[in-house]
């Protein structure tokens, strides 16, 4: 059976180009099957080599204006540098700015002109001097030409591939409208004299073709701009490897490249280094930050006999281990595996405009061609030759201009613009479009617990006081002893005190006590702070069943006390955001149904879920735990958004429907993740879904607008009123309806920034 292989394509401008291309891989022989991911930019082929090679694949889509690129992505540890799609796309991305401010100036000097006659058609200003109005007629010629021949290369391509094979895109409709609208006004131009007693030659429509191509130019910069990191994920994964490890060989410390590593080999990792590969310790003791693993802030003790797990970051000892996964075989390259089939297994999604594409514009040709026949047959009995051609050449006219997919091309991209300019403000970063018009359906919200639902970060919450001390002279001396200890929980003790202005004091002989705590003296007093082991070293009776009750609750009790007196109780936790609670109550009102994913223990994780009212949990799971989940509610038929900050939520991010990710999480999270929400702040969770919601609401209507003056004007344009009540659309009424449509959209899409989220 033949392997699935990924390739890179470029050339794509929109989803319908990806369904153009998957159909025309399929009808190859030799191609089992093809899937193209516009989202993605790659397409995931299963092919006979004997039959038909990469070459010959790639040749097959060329005269459509698309090309295969082979992805080396095998060998990940050999990755270095931008990548050849990055940096193709940043060229693009170059020229397409080059285009946009080139045509912007002349589009807003055209709209300048037309919004002129518009307004003296109907007396609200002057008509324009002699002088003015043969110079714009000359200048937009010039502009017309440098628009559609320069900025507009790619929709006369479009043109091109659709009469040569059939196929059309959004390019094709774009490229068809304004070229009828430059060669009509062209030769009315060129043959005014000949034509004026046909035709009303005053009337050209260079503005039209010079507008279109700007704005639609300016809405594919756009779109390729926030496209321009989806590949990240990966790159930013790769750099959590260690690009080389300490091994002992022959006796000897030696360092090797990761990829000369083998299983059974001995490596040293000394403090605040990486693990570079899976494997169990044969010697000596650390902490171990395995926040990218678990999505745990607080690091883990490791001693003889535990596993380590390659990307992880060691924090404070020194220790050897055995490697048991090399290369391919570990954690971390398992994550990179998921994230890269879970972003290559989404489908395309399909815009509303993109799908009708392929038989609007052939129904919209035939229209024009059916109604200028039938002006030259029909109505050349009645009206004569001459005034029948007049009135085919200006029905003609008229239906591709008001048929000109302006507003069409502007529906979408306007309302998604100001959607995710709003996003933006109300700190929801969205990376594109697609994953705004996917989030309004999503029906079952998946969150991690660490960084999502609490803070991620260990603090102190809360203190058990005994008699003979005020409670700030107790933290104070706690904090004291804890500065000199590298522990994460030392830490948020010291932090809580500096928040709190609570002045520290002069620690002496200060120790270690290993695996219990620590001790010091301070004013001549011996002081000990440390967890329960430590108390009852020092015979110190606790209260078991509250420490019980605290550890269940994900608490961590840290102990001060004097040789002989127990002085403090400090309960350390990873806090719940503030927000949390109400964020979990909003998604309820919305009929969302909310999942917590975490890798923490089970009683802390139902602890914290009974506490902000989470519908459903699951804990100690691993990452491709929680992708396996996600795709277990996709199976239901669940549209699953997925919130996370981890590298651990990187392959169920990509996985999601939707992904989300804290912006306080770790980059990979957030490239993964179609959805970024600033400051960690779960509460724009629900905000985010209406924002969605609001837009996609906005694109339909925008597409009303768009068709409801092609089904009014197209058969008053054709010329079936005509007979009855003598009506019949002048060009310079389809334009100015063209133009309306567009108004109606682009007013209809900054309507979305008064809406309250």
């Amino acid at each position: 059976m033949n392997a699935p292989q990924t390739f890179r394509i470029k050339g794509m401008h929109c989803a319908s180009c990806a369904g153009i291309i998957e159909k025309t891989l399929k009808q190859q022989i030799g191609v089992e099957s093809a899937e193209v991911n516009y989202g993605t930019e790659k397409a995931k082929v299963i092919f006979d080599g004997a039959k038909i090679g990469l070459v010959q694949l790639s040749k097959r889509i060329e005269p459509l204006g698309y090309s295969l690129v082979v992805e080396q992505m095998e060998d990940h540890s050999e990755h270095s540098g931008m990548s050849q799609s990055k940096s193709d796309k940043l060229a693009e991305l170059k020229g397409l700015k080059t285009k946009v401010l080139s045509v912007i100036p002349l589009a807003v000097i055209s709209i300048f002109v037309m919004g002129w006659d518009i307004l003296a058609q109907f007396e609200f200003v002057p008509m324009a001097t002699p002088a003015v109005t043969g110079l714009f007629r000359y200048l937009l010629p010039v502009f017309a030409t440098y628009a559609l021949f320069v900025v507009g290369q790619s929709y006369l391509a479009g043109v091109y591939r659709f009469l040569r094979y059939g196929k059309a895109n959004m390019d094709t409709l774009i490229g068809i409208g304004t070229l009828a609208a430059f060669i009509y006004s062209s030769v009315v131009m060129a043959f005014a004299e000949t034509l004026r007693p046909w035709l009303n030659v005053d009337v050209t429509y260079f503005d039209v073709a010079i507008v279109v191509i700007a704005f639609i130019t300016l809405g594919k910069y756009l779109e390729a701009r926030s496209k321009l990191k989806t590949g990240d994920a990966i790159e930013k994964l790769l750099n959590l490897q260690a690009k080389t490890a300490l091994v002992i060989r022959a006796g000897k410390e030696v360092e090797v490249p990761i990829a000369d590593v083998v299983h059974s080999d001995i490596l040293i990792v000394k403090p605040a280094g990486k693990i570079p590969v899976d494997g169990v310790i044969v010697s000596g003791s650390s902490y171990v930050d395995e926040a990218m693993i678990t999505g745990e802030p607080i690091p883990v003790a490791k001693n003889i006999g535990d596993s380590v797990v390659a990307g992880t970051l060691n924090t404070t000892g020194s220790f050897t281990f055995r490697a048991t996964k090399v290369g391919s075989e570990t954690l971390l390259a398992q994550i990179i595996n998921l994230v890269e089939e879970a972003q290559g297994s989404k489908a395309p999604i399909q815009a509303l405009a993109d799908k009708i594409s392929a038989v609007f514009v052939p129904i919209v040709l035939g229209l024009a061609s059916v109604s200028l026949g039938a002006w030259l047959v029909i109505g050349s009995q009645f009206l004569g030759f001459a005034q029948a051609l007049s009135y085919g050449l200006v029905s003609l006219v008229g239906i591709l201009v008001i048929a000109c997919p302006c507003a069409l091309g502007l529906a979408t991209p306007t309302a998604i613009i100001v959607g995710v300019g709003k996003g933006a403000r109300e700190g929801i970063l969205v990376k594109d479009a697609a994953t705004l018009e996917k989030l309004h359906k999503v029906t079952v919200v998946v969150v991690d617990k660490t960084g999502t639902i609490t803070k991620g970060k260990p603090e102190l919450i809360s203190t058990k006081l005994q008699v003979g001390v005020s409670e700030a002279e107790a933290i104070s001396i706690l904090a004291s002893l804890e500065t000199r200890s590298e522990h994460p929980i030392a830490h948020a003790i010291v932090s809580y005190a500096k928040e709190n202005n609570i002045e520290l004091q002069v620690t002496e002989q200060f120790s270690i006590i290993e695996g219990k705590g620590v001790r010091a003296t301070i004013n001549s007093v011996e002081y000990f702070a440390g967890n329960a082991r430590l108390a009852d070293d020092l015979g110190i009776a606790l209260d078991q069943t509250a420490i019980a009750q605290d550890t269940t609750e994900g608490k961590t009790p840290v102990m001060l006390a004097t040789r002989d007196k127990l002085l403090l109780v400090a309960m350390v936790a990873d806090a719940l955001k503030p927000e949390a609670k109400e964020a979990v109550e909003k998604l309820h009102q919305l009929g969302i149904k909310v999942v917590m994913l975490t890798g923490d223990d089970k009683n802390t994780a139902r602890y914290i879920a009974d506490q902000v009212g989470i519908d459903e949990v699951m804990a100690e799971v691993l990452p491709h735990d929680k992708l396996t989940k996600i795709r277990a509610l996709q199976a239901e038929g669940a549209i699953v958004a997925m919130a996370g900050d981890g590298v651990n939520d990187a392959p169920a991010l990509a996985q999601a429907d939707v992904g989300i990710a804290m912006s306080t999480g770790t980059d990979v999270a957030i490239e993964s993740a179609g959805i970024t929400l600033l400051h960690g702040d779960i509460s724009k969770l629900a905000k985010a879904i209406k924002l969605s919601k609001l837009t996609m609401r906005g694109i339909k209507q925008n597409l009303f607008w768009a068709f409801i003056y092609n089904i009014v004007g197209i058969p008053l344009a054709s010329g079936v009123f005509y007979p009855l009540f003598g009506w019949l659309l002048s060009p310079v009424f389809a334009g100015l309806a063209m133009a309306f449509s567009s108004v109606s959209v682009v007013s209809n899409s900054l309507r979305l920034k008064t809406k309250k989220l």
